[in-house]
């Protein structure tokens, strides 16, 4: 069984964000092994925050009808929607790892579906949140993590 790799906002935004070529140039690679592997994981509070992003956020904003279809497209990695589970278990990962609300729910549910690796920029590389490794999608490459 291949490894699953939840994904937060950042790479999904940096994949339409032209003025971080280096950054979207990464992020497309991250997301095109996940696609061929059927790696990755996401959860809707992740596609909520894009989409607000790339249509508001953004230099140059997405236009909403793409930004639309990006959000449908990665539904197919088919994320649960939260139940009081998962709001338990981000209460109790918030508290253990001094995480921010919205961190400790990415977190929850990357632990939810299973995912052995989050991918982020926003929490510390290389820590290990209940057995999901945070890997630095911009300073690591999908073949360094698995070789």
């Amino acid at each position: 069984m291949s490894a699953r790799v939840f994904v937060d906002t950042n790479v999904l935004v940096y994949w339409r964000d032209s003025s971080e070529p280096a950054k979207q140039k990464r992020a497309q690679e991250w997301l095109e092994w996940l696609w061929q592997r059927s790696a990755g994981r996401i959860s809707l509070q992740v596609l909520q925050e894009y989409y607000v992003t790339v249509t508001r956020k953004l230099d140059v904003s997405l236009p909403v009808a793409e930004a639309r279809d990006d959000v449908r497209t990665f539904m197919a990695w088919s994320p649960p929607s939260p139940g009081l589970d998962l709001f338990e278990r981000a209460w109790s990962l918030q508290e253990r790892f001094s995480l921010s609300w919205w961190d400790a729910m990415i977190v929850a549910s990357g632990l939810e579906q299973g995912s052995d690796f989050l991918l982020s920029e926003d929490l510390q590389a290389g820590q290990n949140l209940d057995g999901m490794l945070v890997v630095n999608p911009f300073a690591t490459l999908p073949s360094a993590v698995f070789p």
